[in-house]
């Protein structure tokens, strides 16, 4: 699902709002998320997970080619953890529609 299939969604779902307020609405969740992870909070949402910052730190890779030596600096990156209710809705939905969809064949292109 992109961002356009989100505010797609949002607009569907609820008739009240235009296509340019849930836009906006998307943009602005999105965008108060990544200001408070650039600020280093963390942010849970109950059922659904948490996003946080995580610190990697520098450390000595290879160049795949030459195999040199190259010094990787450190490194914050966002991270999201999946709530409970979300894994298990997850698997719930993913199994069920393994039930669901025709056996395979067994040959790849042949």
């Amino acid at each position: 699902m992109t961002r356009s299939d989100l505010v797609e969604e949002l607009a569907a779902r609820f008739g009240q709002l235009t296509h340019r307020d849930a836009e906006y609405a998307v943009k602005t969740i999105l965008d108060a998320v990544g200001d408070a992870l650039v600020r280093g909070h963390r942010i849970e949402i109950r059922g659904f997970g948490s996003f946080s910052v995580n610190h990697r730190p520098p450390r000595m890779g290879r160049n795949p080619r030459s195999g040199e030596a190259v010094a990787i600096p450190e490194k914050r990156v966002p991270h999201f953890k999946p709530g409970k209710a979300l894994r298990e809705a997850v698997d719930k939905r993913t199994a069920e529609m393994e039930e669901k969809a025709p056996p395979a064949t067994g040959t790849l292109g042949n």
